[in-house]
């Protein structure tokens, strides 16, 4: 007769410690680069905010990879990186792969189409802040449901519908010292990363797999 097997104490836990650890810990390192390049502007006087991304400007290109870092002081800093920790904390307990590839489209895409496009009904400006990341993390949480038509993503996009469904205010003109537009391609960027990842799954599978 076969004896019962064992297992050791604690162990059916560990595969989830080590997600919540591993995702902690590229959470603390996104949101630690983004405190410490504040802290440096703040000693500097608000100096690094002109490497932001200026509009149609081909020196403002550089912006393209900096605007998430830099933001307009300490309180517009905290509330950028709650939301940053929310969403993508629900991003990357799905697929750090596919966190990865919003972050990187909201940042590229998001960033050209606020180069090409952005202040056409106004002045100039410099786009500082990760706020276009935040809302590529929203749009992907918002649409993967409909466009991959699973239950569990289903529920999470309704989820987010209920609850943040009011972001959508932030895609719109007229807000006053607010880079809409980021919010604007932002979010489109996060649209069309949940369908690209919905048309193609096993690439998805790969890089959930392959993330740690």
């Amino acid at each position: 007769m076969a004896e019962p097997a064992r297992r050791p104490l604690g162990s059916s836990r560990d595969p989830l410690r080590r997600e919540l650890r591993s995702t902690a810990l590229i959470l603390l390192g996104l949101l630690g680069a983004m405190w410490l390049v504040e802290i440096v502007d703040f000693f500097l006087g608000g100096a690094l905010d002109r490497y932001g991304l200026v509009p149609r400007r081909l020196s403002g290109l550089k912006g393209l990879l900096t605007m998430p870092l830099l933001h307009g002081g300490f309180a517009h800093l905290a509330a950028n990186s709650v939301w940053l920790a929310f969403f993508g904390a629900m991003i990357l307990m799905r697929s750090k792969g596919e966190f990865f590839l919003v972050v990187a489209s909201s940042t590229l895409l998001g960033g050209l189409g606020v180069w090409l496009f952005g202040d056409l009904l106004g002045p100039v400006g410099v786009h500082i802040g990760a706020s276009g990341v935040i809302f590529g993390c929203f749009g992907y949480l918002l649409s993967m449901g409909l466009f991959e038509r699973r239950v569990g993503s289903l529920l999470v996009s309704t989820f987010v519908l209920l609850m943040y469904g009011g972001l959508l205010y932030g895609v719109l003109p007229g807000q006053s010292g607010v880079s809409w537009e980021g919010h604007l391609f932002g979010f489109l960027s996060g649209v069309l990363t949940a369908r690209w990842v919905a048309r193609h799954p096993r690439a998805g599978a790969k890089a959930h797999d392959a993330s740690p």
